[in-house]
């Protein structure tokens, strides 16, 4: 993928470093250059000085052929109007905005904008290590739904999925075990100490607690 990151701060360097470490395109725009010391030698990008929203530099960073768009910059206001401007003039497919402002989250995402709160998604690991340090709600962005994990002993071992699924409550997606995670099956038996993967309503999470003995 060709991919445009505007911010080279600590999530945009990183972000850098991942999507160009498995192989894609990455240009990265900062309005310092000394920003760029983050993304380290090996690096083999582009980086450009400037303002995420100049059309002329994101003409120059190729946002014509761009697939996707990053705004992770420090600052609400620049992020949400670079995204507008690849969003809206340049067409790109995929765009992501960095948000900080938990209540602009809420209103940009309903203009159609692809919206990540880091203070939501914090509080919302904060709140589910409270809670219950094996449920992530976070994981799916979703306040219905989380993904909760439960190691398989006694009475669950010998039984299959479909056997332990509760429709419209709790979905088993994938299983961890010492080989590996997969899929798995409808008919697949549980092993002792198999780590269950699963998605659960969050409204019925003490239910399912319970159920499970967790």
């Amino acid at each position: 993928m060709y991919v445009i990151i505007v911010g080279c701060g600590r999530v945009g360097s990183e972000l850098a470093k991942l999507l160009a470490q498995e192989g894609h395109n990455v240009v990265i725009i900062d309005k310092t250059a000394l920003s760029f010391e983050r993304l380290g030698a090996s690096f083999n990008g582009l980086t450009l000085v400037g303002n995420g929203f100049d059309l002329n530099l994101l003409r120059q960073a190729g946002i014509e052929k761009a697939d996707a768009f990053c705004a992770v910059t420090n600052g609400d206001n620049t992020n949400l109007i670079s995204a507008q401007v690849a969003k809206k003039v340049f067409k790109v497919p995929k765009v992501i905005a960095r948000v900080y402002d938990p209540q602009r989250a809420h209103i940009y995402a309903a203009l159609g904008l692809d919206i990540i709160s880091g203070t939501i998604l914090f509080a919302s690991m904060i709140r589910d290590k409270i809670i219950e340090s094996r449920f992530s709600s976070y994981l799916i962005e979703t306040k219905e739904l989380g993904v909760i994990e439960i190691e398989v002993k006694d009475n669950l071992v010998g039984k299959t999925i479909q056997e332990i699924n509760l429709p419209g409550e709790f979905l088993v997606v994938a299983i961890r075990r010492m080989a590996g995670v997969f899929i798995p099956q409808a008919d697949t038996l549980l092993k002792e100490k198999d780590i269950l993967m699963a998605v659960v309503k969050v409204a019925v999470l003490n239910k399912i607690k319970d159920k499970f003995e967790i």
